[in-house]
């Protein structure tokens, strides 16, 4: 699933100079990922500039601004500028294939899932259940309103997730690029089997060279590959998200702000709604990657 040729190939020397390019100048504060914007709707050149910069280094950024109140528009419009337009119509999503990410109410479906609750979400990058040419590629999160306390984000570009496990062992690379490495079992509804058994890799790399992750921390509704290299593999994974790492950057999103980010590794915090203050999110999911990244 990775080619030869490619840095992130293990046996590929060219990975040192990747690496080097990668860790000069990377950014250690969330702040450096924040780009303000007038109209995220319509951005200025120089703001698309300076997001795309951040996207190249890190595979996301952050944007800021106006409250412009519950308008889907805004990712849709906002991911078109970055070449994000094949939406993935998963299962909870919108008519319009962007998902509008609220507590459920008492005796809603979609309440069974953990996005639609106030309950924290352990780290995983977005649709690592889907088949090959159906992949979660780009990734984009708008507040449209805040939570009144809580439902902060920890982010992870997957590139340094990569980088690490590659320095502490080239094995956990080879582990998890093996093409049955992470089985997410078949999710049944009343009619039968809703989706298949999907198995995959972690990490592959896309035509274009680009590292593709697919991962979940979740323990249940997912099987790993019992060889020793893989469980090895998972549990340096495991070990690293878990601790207070520089690259991880935690923010919490308030109305007017979004991510736009090329699906990398995020987690949440749980949260608390009022009858005044209910957390509503909108989520855009691409097979598409940022343009030009």
């Amino acid at each position: 699933m990775i080619h030869p040729d490619s840095p992130f190939h293990p046996g590929n020397r060219a990975y040192e100079n990747w690496r080097e390019e990668k860790l000069r100048s990377y950014p250690r504060n969330v702040e450096d990922l924040v780009v303000e914007v007038a109209n995220p709707k319509s951005l200025t050149f120089v703001e698309h500039a300076a997001l795309l910069e951040r996207c190249r280094k890190t595979n996301m950024a952050v944007y800021v601004g106006p409250d412009l109140g519950q308008d889907k528009d805004i990712p849709r419009l906002m991911g078109k500028q970055f070449g994000l337009e094949r939406l993935d119509a998963n299962l909870m999503a919108d008519e319009d294939d962007i998902t509008t990410l609220t507590v459920a109410e008492n005796g809603e479906k979609k309440g069974e899932f953990i996005p639609y609750t106030d309950r924290p979400i352990r780290w995983h990058t977005d649709g690592y259940y889907n088949p090959p040419g159906h992949w979660i590629l780009g990734m984009m999160l708008h507040c449209a309103a805040p939570a009144a306390e809580g439902g902060i984000n920890d982010l992870l570009d997957h590139e340094i997730l990569y980088l690490l496990l590659r320095d502490e062992n080239p094995d956990h690379i080879r582990a998890l690029m093996q093409e049955d490495a992470m089985s997410i079992p078949p999710r049944m509804d009343e009619n039968g089997i809703a989706r298949d058994t999907e198995t995959g890799p972690v990490f592959s790399t896309l035509p274009g060279g680009q590292l593709h992750m697919r991962y979940t921390a979740r323990t249940r509704s997912i099987a790993w590959k019992k060889d020793a290299a893989t469980q090895a593999a998972v549990a340096a994974i495991e070990k690293l998200l878990a601790q207070d790492l520089p690259w991880i950057f935690r923010h919490r999103m308030e109305a007017g702000t979004g991510l736009i980010c090329n699906n990398v590794l995020h987690d949440r915090t749980g949260f608390v709604d009022t009858a005044e203050q209910k957390r509503i999110m909108y989520r855009a999911r691409y097979y598409d990657r940022i343009s030009n990244t």
